[in-house]
């Protein structure tokens, strides 16, 4: 598991029903390919974001799969129809395993 993961999410807190909402999803994490070496001159375990998804009530609205080439801290922007009042679900999936989760509301 990488140190200092810090998933960040922005969602508007009302909307009107059928609205398009502007989602900004952030995560923290140093995103390491296994081949940095450390000053020791062993190799750094790879840690990469591999996948992203977000869920609106149950119901998938966005799933990214993630390349090694992608940077530290991954940023996406994206919109979301928001048909009621219900709860995003944001997870985060790591290569070693680790799974990264934020959940907003949003009213209606």
């Amino acid at each position: 598991m990488a140190s200092g993961v810090k998933p960040r999410v922005k969602v508007p807190k009302k909307a009107s029903a059928g609205e398009a909402v502007t989602i900004k999803v952030l995560i923290s994490h140093p995103m390491e390919s296994g081949q940095r070496k450390d000053s020791s001159g062993n190799l750094i375990p790879r840690s990469i974001i591999n996948r992203f998804t977000c869920e609106f009530n149950g119901q998938s609205v966005i799933d990214i799969t993630m390349e090694p080439a992608i940077s530290t801290n991954p940023y996406f922007e994206f919109d979301a129809t928001v048909p009621e009042a219900g709860d995003f679900k944001f997870t985060w999936y790591d290569d070693d395993g680790s799974v990264y989760e934020d959940s907003q509301s949003v009213a209606v």
